[in-house]
């Protein structure tokens, strides 16, 4: 299937689940929407400080293309650039997210093994989609931990998992008390491998795959993202070589210490993933991965080297999307429901015709307040 057909059938089942099959949010006043964003965020930032042992820090708007801190995400996706008006020649990068830059903070922070930190994240994509639980604006809890050399095992992902699926798991308990919404996150988390689920079902797509999993589960921690299959296509979506570790070989046979935490959506009808995280690349790991990946230009960026040199400290880390999340807890069927962001204003309307709100601008088809040509 290729991305047309998936993005065409992602529409389609969109309009079957929601426009079509009576969808009614929670809130219709907005002032009391913004109310429920802010204590879904609050409390699950907080719950995720005491159950992974977090620190909030502050974190940069953009960052310098010739440092190479920011995340490379598949490889192909266009940063928002700029360059500063008194400095031609500089070229700033809004980061696609803080993958790089986090485990550098540790170090500038001096934080200590078995102790981390959360940044309230804002960045741009600008190749993203732009649909029903995508957007060209991504808010996430960045987060990452100082793990010893002993940790970087499946054991110790695992046990990070669990930890911060308790900390959504209280977050929607919490939520669903509040605003008399049914809870739906059943107590205990299932893992699964994509090696496992591959063999099983080699015929389906990775959405696929996730959705039969998630459909049966509720709650998922899928292991195992990157890298090839023997045939030569993705395993199970893309990641960029320089910060998950995805060749390692696990005790099952499988490789990769990374996953994506995936919920089934009971309003959409479909995996829906919350959280992508795992531990991070060694030296020796960092350069197996960028030569597989062909980019061993790298090597002489500003990051890459203070990790090959021992710098940089052995992590753990991950992104939750903050609006990904709001929109799962309070039952939102389309993410502009609960950011302001744009989005097609073909959907737009449609959205208008059935009820359903965006937030700010993202419900007009143009700028409102923009000068006329």
């Amino acid at each position: 299937m290729d991305a047309a057909t998936t993005k065409q059938a992602a529409s389609l089942h969109f309009h079957q689940h929601c426009l079509n099959g009576g969808y009614k949010p929670v809130f219709t006043n907005r002032l009391q929407l913004e109310e429920a964003l802010s204590f879904c965020k609050t409390t699950l930032e907080n719950n995720l400080k005491e159950n992974v042992n977090l620190v909030r820090v502050s974190a940069p708007l953009f960052v310098t293309r010739a440092s190479g801190f920011n995340d490379n995400l598949n490889g192909t996706e266009r940063p928002a650039t700029f360059e500063p008006r008194d400095f031609p020649g500089t070229h700033l990068e809004v980061p696609f997210s803080l993958a790089k830059w986090k485990r550098w903070a540790l170090h500038y922070y001096g934080v200590e093994a078995g102790k981390g930190i959360v940044t309230d994240f804002r960045g741009l994509r600008c190749d993203d989609d732009v649909d029903f639980t995508h957007s060209l604006y991504v808010d996430q809890f960045d987060w990452e931990k100082h793990i010893a050399v002993e940790d970087r095992n499946i054991d110790y992902l695992k046990a990070t998992v669990k930890a911060i699926y308790k900390a959504l798991y209280d977050t929607e308990q919490a939520v669903c008390k509040k605003y008399g919404i049914d809870a739906y996150l059943p107590e205990e988390l299932t893992f699964a491998t994509s090696d496992d689920m591959i063999k099983e079902h080699p015929t389906a797509t990775p959405k696929e795959r996730e959705n039969i999993l998630c459909e049966k589960h509720k709650a998922v921690f899928f292991i195992g993202i990157g890298g090839m299959k023997p045939d030569g296509q993705l395993r199970h979506d893309g990641r960029a070589p320089d910060y998950d570790d995805w060749i390692t070989e696990r005790p099952d046979g499988g490789h990769g210490l990374n996953g994506d935490l995936l919920l089934w959506n009971p309003v959409l009808k479909q995996s829906f993933e919350i959280s992508s995280m795992g531990i991070r690349v060694n030296p020796e790991v960092l350069l197996k991965q960028l030569d597989l990946c062909g980019v061993n230009e790298r090597k002489e960026f500003v990051w890459h080297k203070m990790l090959l040199d021992g710098t940089l400290p052995q992590t753990i880390g991950g992104g939750i999307g903050q609006s990904r999340t709001c929109q799962y807890l309070l039952r939102a069927c389309h993410i502009g429901e609960v950011q302001h962001g744009w989005y097609n204003p073909k959907e737009v309307e449609i959205l208008k015709k059935d009820g359903i709100q965006l937030l700010g601008l993202g419900e007009f088809d143009a700028d409102p307040s923009a000068k006329s040509s």
